[in-house]
């Protein structure tokens, strides 16, 4: 009797964490909609002066991802697949993720499963909008482990926007972006939103690949904010959709004490200037 009880809990057990987690992916796809449904899709075309007033190395990369002569990108839907480690003394942990952008109106969605042992599981919300940032954490879909919003995480989402644009390359156009030629191979670019500014400097080899974005950007550490350097290694280039991106890389705070990379990813589907992605 005692084992059928315990069968008859642990079903009632996985049956409740699918409802949870059901809940949870249907309020994520609702706030996806939302931000689609206000989006038109357009059919401007990319053309050589769009280019011509931006740094060389810019426009050296702009031409090698292939956007000349396409329709601007204005909506994507992409998937990865990830590593993360909260610590340099943890393990790894498997991720899968969504994310879905808009580029007249920068914003984005990020929606993660976190498996770190069977059976147990982490889900995540990371989202941009209207020049904000929020972050929301949940263990089994239930506990709430983070939900934070402020100052430092509209900064934080915002590099993470402008450093993503890697993979939709047409958003350097948009006039919130503004370039700055450092040298040869660097460029910076700032990006102004809703009142929030911040710059990344933008690395490039002699093709014309991105190959490296760093930014001070916010992070929490013991339990504070504070600026740190994020970098991002980029690398492996492959067209979607005939446009060349990086479509691996390793995540990098580069702290006082030590570099920790913390968060290594691979993008394995993009679909551009979709409508609605339900």
């Amino acid at each position: 009797m005692s084992k059928l009880i315990s069968l008859l809990i642990s079903f009632i057990f996985l049956i409740w964490l699918f409802m949870v987690g059901f809940l949870f992916n249907k309020s994520v796809k609702k706030e996806i909609v939302e931000i689609f449904s206000k989006i038109k899709l357009n059919s401007d075309i990319v053309t050589k002066e769009d280019l011509e007033n931006l740094p060389e190395n810019v426009q050296r990369w702009l031409e090698y991802s292939g956007i000349s002569g396409r329709e601007k990108i204005v909506t994507v839907r992409l998937k990865q697949k990830a590593k993360m480690r909260l610590d340099k003394n943890k393990q790894w942990i498997s991720v899968q993720a969504e994310q879905y952008f808009t580029t007249e109106k920068p914003s984005f969605i990020w929606k993660a499963t976190i498996k770190p042992a069977p059976l147990i599981h982490i889900i995540g919300r990371d989202k941009y909008l209207n020049g904000k940032g929020s972050m929301l954490i949940k263990f089994l879909s239930l506990f709430t482990v983070a939900n934070s919003e402020g100052k430092e995480i509209n900064q934080g989402t915002l590099l993470r926007y402008l450093a993503e644009m890697v993979w939709f390359t047409t958003a350097a156009l948009n006039n919130y972006i503004t370039w700055n030629e450092i040298d040869g191979n660097h460029a910076q670019a700032t990006m102004t939103y809703k009142g929030v500014t911040a710059s990344g400097l933008f690395s490039f080899n002699d093709k014309g690949e991105v190959i490296k974005f760093e930014a001070e950007r916010y992070g929490e550490f013991d339990k504070k904010f504070r600026l740190e350097v994020w970098s991002i290694s980029l690398r492996d280039y492959k067209a979607f959709e005939e446009i060349r991106i990086p479509s691996k890389g390793e995540v990098t705070w580069k702290l006082k004490s030590g570099d920790f990379n913390w968060f290594n990813f691979e993008v394995t589907e993009i679909d551009y200037n979709v409508p609605l992605p339900y």
